[in-house]
C-alpha cells in the first residue's frame, strides 16, 4: 500500500497511527502509538505527539512542540514554536498518574503563540488567539485574544487573525476579510 504522507527519514512513527494524506512530518519528530493526524498537517522538527492525541486537518505544528495524551486539536489549528500542553494537573515524579490525564480540546482555527503553555483541562474556543509566552490557566472563549502569565483576555480576534474593535452596537468588521462580527452578552459570533 502506497504511503500518502511524507515522513523525514529521522522521524519516528510508531505502529497504530493514522496519518492523513498530504501530511508532512519533519526531522527528529516522534508520533507515538494510537495518534490520529488529519490531512495536510505539517509537523515541524523535534515535535513529540504522545499516544492517542488527535489532530484534525491542516494543523500546523511548529518546531519543538510537545502535545501530550489527552489533547485534541480540531481543523486549522496553529501551534507556535516551543509551545507545550500539560496533561496532569498535579504531577509528582514518585506518583504514577497515568490514566488520570485531564482532557484539553483546541477548537477549529485557534492560533497558539511561541512558548505558550496550555495547562490541562482548559478548552480553547474556536478562532481564539493565544499570544506568545501566554500561560492558559482557564477556559478561553471563541474569538478571544489572551496574553500574559496567567493568561488574561484583552480583546477579540477575527477568523483572519485581526483585532476586532466593536462599536456601541456591539458590531465589528475584520479589516482583511470584511466579515462582520457581533459581541452580545460577552460572546462573539460571526454574522
Amino acid at each position: 500500500m502506497e504511503q500518502k504522507y511524507f515522513a523525514h527519514e529521522t522521524a519516528v512513527i510508531d505502529d497504530g497511527c493514522k496519518i492523513g494524506e498530504g501530511t508532512k512530518i519533519w526531522h527528529f519528530s516522534h508520533v507515538m502509538p494510537g495518534c490520529t493526524l488529519g490531512k495536510k498537517c505539517n509537523i515541524g522538527q523535534n515535535v513529540v505527539i504522545s499516544p492517542e492525541v488527535i489532530l484534525g486537518d491542516n494543523v500546523k505544528v511548529q518546531n519543538n512542540v510537545s502535545i501530550y495524551t489527552g489533547v485534541t486539536c480540531e481543523d486549522d489549528v496553529f501551534l507556535g514554536p516551543s509551545m507545550v500542553f500539560t496533561n496532569v494537573i498535579n504531577p509528582r515524579s514518585a506518583v504514577n498518574r497515568r490514566g488520570q490525564y485531564s482532557l484539553t480540546t483546541v477548537k477549529k482555527g485557534v492560533s497558539i503563540g511561541a512558548n505558550a503553555t496550555i495547562v490541562c483541562g482548559n478548552d480553547i474556543g474556536e478562532y481564539a488567539f493565544i499570544g506568545a509566552g501566554t500561560v492558559v490557566t482557564k477556559e478561553v472563549p471563541a474569538y478571544a485574544l489572551v496574553v500574559g502569565n496567567p493568561g488574561r483576555q484583552i480583546g477579540w480576534m477575527s477568523e483572519f487573525g485581526h483585532r476586532l474593535n466593536f462599536d456601541s452596537n456591539g458590531l465589528a468588521t475584520c479589516e482583511e476579510s470584511g466579515d462582520e462580527y457581533q459581541l452580545l452578552n460577552g460572546e462573539v459570533t460571526k454574522k
